[in-house]
């Protein structure tokens, strides 16, 4: 077994190191061997507006007035929102909010409870 890494692209493992950089010769993908390092110890952290870590199925609260777009709604400061989910996306929060349905926030409008 290869004590190289993995392609990040296609998960080959038929990889070689060529210089300062790694090559798949499966789909031709180069990387820095700093990035393989890097990206085995770069985990996501997702924190609310105080800085506070999120995890998936807490209870936050809305920090300000969200207009939603479509709608015409408005999501009101202090809405409370139980069971979320984090995903990575531009919008880091997928949650469902009562009268609103399913909705996705951004953490940097929300307050952990």
């Amino acid at each position: 077994m290869s004590a190289l890494p993995a392609c990040p692209k296609c998960q080959s493992e038929f990889t070689y190191e060529d210089g300062s950089a790694y090559v798949c010769p499966e789909c031709a993908h180069e990387w820095s061997a700093d990035a393989a390092t890097a990206a085995e110890d770069d985990v996501r952290v997702y924190r609310d507006s105080a800085g506070n870590v999120l995890q998936d199925g807490d209870t936050i609260t809305v920090i300000k007035d969200l207009k939603l777009k479509g709608s015409g709604g408005v999501v009101k400061m202090g809405t409370k929102v139980k069971g979320i989910r984090l995903v990575d996306s531009d919008h880091d929060i997928d949650c469902k909010i009562d009268g609103f349905g399913q909705m996705s926030l951004k953490s940097e409008f929300v307050k952990k409870v």
